[in-house]
């Protein structure tokens, strides 16, 4: 096989390959296994091309690898099982160094999400030790963390808010804004995130600088077993907010808000509509929810290998529009 190439990425791990994500230009693919290492791929005509980068450091499965955006250079996170979550950083082309491990938490550390990128450097990152920690890397280059308790008996997985305040494209920021709302350059952009636990519930955060501190803004009960995902729909200043959690009770449930100051809608995703028969929940544990770069489709993967599409209608309700299987 020459160096130029496609490779499948599956010869490329020694083991399970938990995460794979392209960069913010499509150019680069990285790639976790249970193998430990994470591996960084050139993208050539939508394909990964040669054996790729692989980068050491990790002494457990590697859960997550998430991509900072490209205005603070080529940037990556990994988390994994050893409870570490290990900053890299391309100092030259093929030449990728580990700039900042973070040991802080006491178990496994199961998902990361880089805040958007308008709200700095900020990395939040959620663990089985049941609480969360946000990374943020300062002017000075030296990074200062937050780590708080969360979800008593662990938290799976969290996912930053778009950055624009919901309806400040049509309207003025409301007057007693909630924390995590400052005025910025051009608008108003809010700090805020949501996490899924192990307590059946999601969190929203919000940062507060009167206390200087992360609060727990709102909790949203609707799954009756551990809560594995959630997804924010990007948003560019629209007044309705989604967000959709995924479960290990087989459903995924689509939260809607119409303006800051509502209350958030709970609509569950029902596959019987496709498969006539069933009970309303999915065929087995739905493992990740991922909204498209638009914020109008939802892509839903679970545990019986097929990966299915939903899309809103113009009524409000939801339905299956494509299906793939693995």
């Amino acid at each position: 096989m020459a160096p130029s190439d496609p490779i499948p990425i599956e010869t490329a791990h020694e083991d399970m390959i938990h995460d794979a994500q392209l960069d913010y230009y499509g150019k680069r693919l990285a790639t976790c296994s249970s193998d430990r290492t994470v591996r960084v791929f050139d993208v050539v005509d939508s394909e990964p091309r040669g054996a790729g980068q692989t980068l050491k450091g990790h002494t457990g499965p590697v859960w997550q690898v998430a991509w900072a955006h490209p205005k603070y250079g080529n940037i990556l996170a990994s988390c994994s099982y050893d409870g570490k979550v290990i900053i890299w950083k391309e100092q030259q082309p093929g030449g990728w160094q580990k700039i900042k491990e973070h040991s802080l938490h006491a178990a496994s550390v199961n998902s990361i999400s880089w805040a958007p990128h308008e709200l700095g450097a900020m990395l939040a990152c959620a663990s089985s030790d049941g609480k969360i920690s946000v990374l943020t890397f300062k002017n000075d280059g030296q990074w200062g963390a937050d780590i708080f308790e969360a979800h008593a008996i662990g938290c799976n997985a969290v996912s930053w808010a778009p950055a624009t305040r919901p309806g400040a494209l049509i309207a003025p920021p409301p007057a007693g804004a909630p924390p995590g709302q400052r005025a910025a350059s051009g608008g108003v952009s809010v700090k805020r995130f949501a996490s899924a636990g192990c307590d059946n519930v999601v969190k929203i955060w919000a940062y507060s600088d009167e206390a200087q501190a992360w609060v727990a803004e709102e909790v949203l009960d609707g799954h009756a077993d551990w809560v594995r995902d959630v997804a924010w729909a990007p948003n560019i200043g629209l007044p309705r907010s989604y967000l959709a959690t995924a479960s290990q009770d087989k459903t995924v449930i689509i939260w809607t808000k119409d303006s800051p100051t509502a209350q958030w809608v709970r609509t569950t995703l029902d596959p019987a509509a496709t498969a006539p028969g069933g009970d309303g929940r999915f065929p087995d544990v739905v493992w990740r929810v991922s909204w498209s770069l638009a914020g109008n489709v939802l892509a839903v993967s679970c545990g019986d290998g097929k990966v299915t599409l939903w899309k809103e209608s113009l009524k409000g309700g939801w339905s299956c529009v494509s299906d793939v299987t693995s």
